[in-house]
C-alpha cells in the first residue's frame, strides 16, 4: 500500500525528524516528504499501517497530516 499525505512540514530539520519518527514506529518501505510541493506531499510506500493510524501519528508530532485527495 502506498500513503500519500498533504502536510505542513516546511523544513528539512523536521522533515528528517518526522520520516526518522515514522521509520521507527512503522514497518514502511521509502518516505519522501516533498519541501518543494505546495502540499508538502508525504509518500510512504509499502505502508503496513492504515492511513487513520499514520495521520494521528504524524499530528501527535505536532504537524498538519491529511491524505491526500
Amino acid at each position: 500500500m502506498i500513503g500519500i499525505f498533504k502536510t505542513n512540514i516546511a523544513t528539512k530539520e523536521d522533515r528528517q525528524t518526522i520520516l526518522e519518527a515514522i521509520r521507527g514506529r512503522f514497518e514502511v518501505g521509502q518516505c519522501h516528504v516533498d519541501l518543494e510541493d505546495c502540499d508538502k506531499v508525504l509518500r510512504i510506500t509499502e505502508m503496513k499501517a492504515g492511513e487513520d493510524e499514520v495521520i494521528s501519528f504524524v499530528k501527535g508530532k505536532g504537524f498538519d497530516c491529511d491524505v491526500l485527495e
